[in-house]
């Protein structure tokens, strides 16, 4: 089913809701444009507040499903004004929609994502498909990473192996063996850019360290490092996700409460970039070790100096952007929902079983028809 479709993302991050415009072509995906908009700081605060676990109501989720539903179709109408292009041009939106509790394991494993497919429908009048990780979830998997089979779909090659690492709030791998009988397997390995954003926020009232600039006027503090590695996710075996519900605030403030002394928050900020490199690279060690190339995509792959950590950390294994195979990493996820929405119409699976941990491969998400 080619033609163009228009993929929504705001991550782990939420500074910004992202949408792509993509052309596929025999299956292949074409950038045609893109458009990125910021999050209002107020709803950004009221969403992050409810991420970490802040009491609620029922009736305040409503209304921050109903405003996330209404910023991504103003995002959409935004891109189509933008690029030329009309609703009727597009086969359908796929829109992850925003994260706001993640929680696959235990008893009553689930995850919940708002921004209204109804209203993305009813105000773009495009095809809307939503609500892709609860289909894995019911079949006993994770409901994450699902960009990882469109990782393989676009990067994977038959003369090397890779890792694509992702690098928005949370941290994830996907490994592609260059052998076709060897499973693709992928998941979350820890914090991304979230704790460094809260630490700069908190202390210097920035939404993120631009370029590692900050965290490059510190030291890491080798006691924090190993008190933060210390804890038994980064040990775990895959399958396995999180997200801001375990690397909160209060899990790092609770770790520099247990230190005798204080720390400068720049020496901090360097403390989190080296965590969110070191992560990445023991889990590439340890289940991608025949790596050949590593390529970065996400609002990391802009953060210098967690690029330089992870290229000397990586070495001698080349570390790139993915701007290298012509897709922007802030573009990345993007282009991911829009190939998942197209898998759905198509009725293709969307997970990978050996990424997740489901029982089989799916059929991702629900479809809200714009008639």
């Amino acid at each position: 089913m080619n033609g163009h479709y228009i993929g929504l993302m705001s991550g782990t991050s939420m500074d910004a809701v992202d949408a792509v415009l993509v052309e596929f072509s025999s299956g292949v995906p074409t950038l045609r444009a893109h458009h990125g908009q910021s999050i209002p700081t107020e709803l950004r605060a009221r969403l992050l507040a409810v991420n970490h676990g802040e009491n609620t109501t029922v009736a305040r989720i409503g209304e921050l499903d109903a405003r996330m539903g209404r910023l991504f179709a103003e995002t959409v109408q935004a891109l189509l004004r933008e690029s030329g292009m009309a609703a009727r041009d597009i086969r359908a939106i796929g829109s992850h929609g925003q994260t706001i509790y993640h929680c696959p394991d235990g008893d009553t494993p689930t995850s919940v994502q708002i921004g209204d497919p109804n209203l993305i429908a009813e105000l773009t009048g495009i095809t809307t498909v939503a609500d892709f990780r609860r289909r894995d979830i019911a079949a006993g998997g994770q409901g994450a990473p699902l960009v990882p089979a469109f990782h393989q779909a676009v990067f994977r090659a038959a003369h090397e192996d890779r890792v694509v690492a992702n690098i928005g709030g949370i941290a994830n791998i996907t490994v592609l063996p260059r052998a076709e009988d060897q499973a693709v397997r992928g998941f979350d390995t820890g914090p991304g850019n979230a704790l460094m954003d809260y630490w700069i926020k908190t202390h210097r009232g920035e939404d993120l360290d631009e370029d590692g600039c900050w965290a490059a006027t510190g030291q890491a503090h080798a006691a924090l490092l190993e008190m933060l590695l210390d804890d038994a996710y980064f040990s775990r075996q895959p399958p396995k996700s999180t997200g801001r519900e375990y690397f909160h605030p209060a899990w790092l403030n609770t770790a520099l409460s247990r230190l005798a002394s204080s720390i400068a928050p720049a020496d901090v900020q360097a403390t989190l970039c080296e965590l969110t490199a070191v992560t990445l690279t023991e889990a590439i060690n340890e289940h991608a070790p025949v790596t050949q190339r590593v390529l970065i995509c996400g609002g990391g792959a802009y953060n210098k100096t967690l690029m330089t950590r992870l290229a000397s950390l990586l070495a001698p294994r080349p570390v790139e952007s993915t701007i290298a195979f012509s897709i922007p990493p802030e573009w990345v996820e993007g282009l991911a929902f829009a190939w998942l929405a197209r898998q759905t119409l198509l009725g293709l699976p969307g997970n990978i079983p050996s990424v997740t941990g489901a029982r089989r491969a799916v059929v991702l998400g629900g479809i809200y028809s714009k008639q």
